[in-house]
């Protein structure tokens, strides 16, 4: 019953708040595309220097409303800041991170990239973008976390006084 309640409640808050999520989301169908793309399955295409199109890929599965291919993204991504990747400009793929961070709910740690793509290139308007909505995820999360640790304490307590006042009647 507490589960049922706390659920609930946290499902009003976020109702309240909302995500505000305004990142573009892909589809399978999508994904399938840029790895056909990517691995030269596309007629006429050539398995060369195909940087551009793994590039096409990456952003795609970070993207993704499947936290699989999300996670197969930031594999990549991470691959190539260890230069064992497709080679990508550094504050590309540190903002790539930090979407597929922020997608797999690692805030704090989207933010420290997000941090480190500034550091980079401080006018970089799609880091500066993403950052306000992390921060604003981390501030909204902050306060859900509140309200369900004052739900649970209320909870508590109305356990403890009906079972004070249950004793004393007796």
């Amino acid at each position: 019953m507490a589960a049922a309640f706390f659920n609930d409640l946290s499902n009003k808050i976020g109702s309240i708040f909302g995500t505000g999520d305004s990142l573009p989301w892909t589809d399978e169908e999508m994904i399938l595309s840029c790895e056909q793309e990517a691995f030269g399955e596309k007629s006429g295409m050539s398995k060369g220097d195909n940087s551009d199109s793994i590039m096409r890929l990456i952003w795609a599965l970070v993207h993704s409303q499947n936290p699989t291919d999300v996670q197969r993204g930031i594999a990549m991504l991470e691959a190539s800041l260890r230069g064992q990747g497709v080679e990508m400009e550094r504050r590309e793929v540190l903002y790539m991170l930090a979407v597929g961070q922020y997608r797999t709910g690692e805030y704090v740690r989207s933010r420290q990239l997000l941090d480190q793509a500034l550091q980079i290139a401080p006018n970089f308007r799609q880091a500066a973008t993403l950052k306000s909505l992390v921060e604003d995820k981390i501030a909204k999360d902050g306060l859900v976390g509140v309200g369900l640790a004052a739900a649970a304490a209320g909870v508590v307590a109305s356990g403890i006084a009906a079972i004070v006042l249950g004793s004393r009647r007796r």
